[in-house]
């Protein structure tokens, strides 16, 4: 192949080092690396979230082409792209997945703390497109009541299945907002989790973020807390990261640094999906299917004879108390903890043994293989 196209790719993306260089002259560095200077050299950029895309980085560059390894894409300037004639690519729903083993995980942390049955509480979920919908089936097929809030979809598919943000406010025990972040429109949803919001609350709820840090008002979140309005806080996204709120740090139940979408799943979901549109683009085939997760390190799960089956299985999976434990110790470490996290495996790479009855149906629901 001739005339091969310089790629410059985030050295965190996992599983891409190898695939691509057959057909392009690759280079690869830190996020933070990823300068004007930098993409002077690139026809081509392959990113995530921590690498702005504007014009301070592209003035001057012959980048024509960018792909993010990233389900949301707010860090990408798409009217000065659109304006320069620079095409950009995303990788919808890649971690959808990911988030609703974070969540699950998250609410089953939660109630086994505050000894609380989920089967008896209403969740609300803002935003359901493909990480919401994957919330939603968890949540129902362990026995929650659900109510979906997305005006989009409801003007579009009809209101029948959706609720209004009011609807929420007076009926969720647990609220969890997974919008992408936007700031203008009808349907803006910068701090929709606002001071307003929180005071309709009838119930006290459970406030989850695993959305953009911005889409929940932080010092709003802080005060419904202190003032006892809302309950607990469950925190993977933040305003202002990496430098986050310490009150707010200290206060919550869970608190991560935004890795809800780092499974190794989700990872090489948004890498297979970023080589096939470099693919598309550059006119070339390449074979995806050798990107593919390494297998758990244990990868059977015993259940048998536990009262508590499920949350054994979901939080032998993924348990996000432990990270909580060491962010809340070294906030300072935030940026290097997402950096380093080491990814972890969805329910389908795990096998559970001895689950019986109604424990083995809601697990084979949730994705993991049940002898």
């Amino acid at each position: 192949m001739t005339n091969k196209p310089r790629i410059v790719a985030d050295s965190k993306i996992p599983y891409l080092r190898g695939v691509l260089e057959p057909f392009a002259h690759m280079s690869y560095h830190a996020p933070s690396e990823i300068d004007n200077r930098v993409a002077r050299e690139a026809d081509m950029l392959i990113i995530r979230t921590r690498t702005h895309i504007d014009k301070h980085l592209l003035q001057g560059s012959p980048c024509r082409f960018i792909a993010t390894a990233t389900i949301g894409y707010d860090h990408i300037d798409t009217s000065y792209c659109a304006a320069h004639g620079i095409r950009w690519v995303n990788a919808p729903g890649c971690n959808a997945s990911s988030v609703g083993q974070y969540v699950l995980a998250s609410l089953l942390a939660w109630a086994n703390a505050r000894q609380r049955h989920l089967t008896d509480l209403t969740i609300g979920i803002v935003g359901v497109g493909h990480v919401g919908k994957v919330v939603a089936q968890h949540c129902r097929a362990i026995g929650m009541r659900v109510l979906l809030n997305d005006p989009p979809r409801a003007r579009a598919e009809g209101a029948k299945e959706f609720v209004s943000l009011d609807t929420i406010a007076a009926e969720a025990d647990i609220v969890t907002f997974h919008t992408p972040l936007t700031t203008d429109g009808t349907d803006a949803t910068y701090h929709l989790g606002s001071a307003e919001f929180f005071a309709t609350a009838k119930c006290k709820p459970l406030i989850i973020n695993s959305s953009r840090g911005a889409v929940v008002d932080n010092k709003a979140l802080l005060s419904a807390l202190s003032k006892g309005v809302i309950s607990d806080v469950i925190m993977d996204c933040w305003e202002s990261e990496p430098q986050i709120d310490a009150r707010l740090l200290a206060a919550a139940f869970i608190a991560t640094p935004h890795i809800a979408g780092y499974s190794a799943d989700g990872k090489s979901n948004a890498t297979r999906m970023t080589v096939e549109a470099i693919a598309r683009e550059i006119g070339v085939t390449i074979d995806t299917a050798t990107i593919i997760p390494p297998a758990p390190p244990v990868a059977t799960i015993g259940v048998e004879g536990l009262v508590n089956a499920l949350s054994t299985a979901v939080l032998s999976s993924y348990n996000p108390l432990t990270e909580t434990a060491e962010l809340k110790l070294h906030p300072e470490n935030f940026e290097a903890m997402r950096n380093s996290y080491g990814l972890r495996r969805e329910f389908p790479a795990y096998t559970i043994t001895g689950a019986k009855g109604d424990d083995a149906d809601t697990l084979r629901r949730l994705g993991f293989n049940v002898q």
